[in-house]
């Protein structure tokens, strides 16, 4: 599996027939194979997570600009969408498959799995099994306990956060994104490191840290990342791949 990480919580990750798109938004997207099916998802309506540029990848007048057109093959997309999102935020015209999913929900088709986890900001979270791997997209959910905030707010967000994902405890994933948000200042690792106690990962991708690089570093020097430290990838740039 190959992963590219496009910006902010978007990532590119390639397996052997097909792509996963995660929370584009903006950025570079690499030429894509029109062999391959294109699995586009975006975890919720937030701007820095979801806008309908996305359904660009469709139109034939941008095909071009996202495939490689050589072979002639007609790229297959399926889009897997947050409820929240809506039906009302489909530009007209749109043919490609439009999944809608609200949290605790399964879809399948052919090689792919996608279950729905609750997100404790907006939409969902997804657990994806397809070609035999398993990777874990947080979208937002995440312990937001913030500095500041009320007490009775942040241990109220604390155990929702702990109750959704221990619905995870014991899983095995090939690749987990999770988010690593700067602005949390002294609990900017709680969610990850809650998350790392409960499901294994090969490989853990940070996210949503608002191109602050540093702070992949400080989580990776942190005392509580011992355990998991080094499968935590640093990434440095925009479209870095990285090979698993």
């Amino acid at each position: 599996m190959k992963v590219t990480y496009i910006h902010h919580s978007s990532f590119l990750a390639e397996l052997e027939n097909s792509y996963l798109l995660f929370d584009y938004y903006q950025g570079t997207i690499p030429k894509l194979d029109p062999r391959k099916h294109l699995y586009v998802f975006a975890s919720h309506a937030h701007g820095d997570h979801f806008a309908p540029v996305i359904f660009d990848l469709e139109k034939e007048a941008l095909r071009e600009t996202f495939f490689r057109t050589e072979s002639g093959e007609i790229p297959r997309i399926t889009y897997i969408l947050s409820r929240d999102i809506g039906p009302r935020r489909v530009p007209a015209g749109v043919t490609s498959p439009v999944i809608f999913l609200k949290s605790r929900e399964t879809w399948q088709e052919n090689d792919i799995c996608v279950e729905t986890f609750r997100s404790t900001d907006a939409g969902v979270a997804w657990w994806i099994r397809c070609e035999g791997k398993e990777i874990y997209h947080a979208g937002d959910l995440n312990n937001w306990w913030w500095e500041g905030e009320d007490k009775a707010w942040n241990h109220n967000m604390a155990a929702n956060y702990h109750r959704e994902i221990e619905k995870m405890h014991g899983r095995y994933a090939d690749a987990a994104f999770v988010p690593l948000d700067p602005r949390q200042e002294k609990q900017y690792s709680l969610g990850m490191d809650e998350l790392m106690a409960q499901i294994t990962a090969d490989a853990i991708f940070p996210m949503h840290f608002w191109g602050n690089y540093d702070i992949i570093k400080k989580m990776k020097q942190d005392p509580v990342s011992a355990p998991y430290r080094d499968r935590i990838v640093e990434i440095h740039r925009e479209g870095e791949e990285f090979e698993l």
